[in-house]
């Protein structure tokens, strides 16, 4: 398989980032949802939820660097067009869910960045740890306030993403069993191209 996108199908790299962005935004989602209901004793220093907190922390910054690796190779190698058969309006849509999939892939990160920033808890007891490597610096003072609105932003984007995300699998499989042409198949590692009607 060539490592650059060709008309036909998706090349190595863009399929490797683009699996690799998949299942960490799966896992963090899931993760997302256990850390919701954490009581503080859990978020601090030698506990599981603090190191639970600290590897979606990280993930979320791998996230952010995939989502930078993905546009610029978008760039360099372009996207193999949506089938022109399906006519402009499910062209536009496609363009369209991917913008969307793209905006949310940053904003996601970045709202997470922000909420843990203005948290004072960030500040004092509990940094955000790159891995354990070292400490991310925050991105805004302390603010309680600025912090509730923006973890409200946080899971509103999670939502949205979530739902682009559905959108975006539905639109894959509906271009699989109904239209039967290459759309899903093209981002699928060793799998064979259906002969075009």
């Amino acid at each position: 398989m060539p490592l650059r996108n060709t008309p036909d199908r998706y090349g190595a790299v863009a399929q490797a980032l683009h699996w690799a962005t998949a299942a960490l935004i799966v896992a963090m989602v899931v993760v997302g949802w256990v850390m919701e209901d954490l009581p503080l004793a859990e978020k601090m220093p030698g506990s599981w939820g603090y190191d639970l907190y600290q590897l979606h922390k990280s993930f979320g910054f791998v996230v952010l660097a995939l989502a930078v690796l993905r546009l610029a190779w978008r760039v360099v190698s372009p996207a193999p067009p949506v089938p022109a058969r399906h006519g402009r309006a499910l062209v536009w849509a496609a363009h369209a869910s991917h913008i969307a999939l793209y905006a949310l892939i940053f904003a996601m990160p970045l709202s997470g960045w922000l909420f843990v920033s203005a948290d004072p808890l960030s500040h004092t007891l509990i940094p955000t740890r790159f891995f354990d490597l070292f400490t991310v610096p925050n991105l805004l003072d302390a603010d309680a306030d600025a912090r509730d609105r923006l973890r409200g932003l946080h899971g509103l984007l999670s939502n949205l993403l979530i739902a682009v995300v559905a959108l975006h699998a539905a639109a894959a499989l509906a271009h699989h069993v109904f239209f039967r042409d290459n759309v899903l198949i093209r981002m699928l590692p060793f799998a064979r191209l259906r002969p075009e009607r």
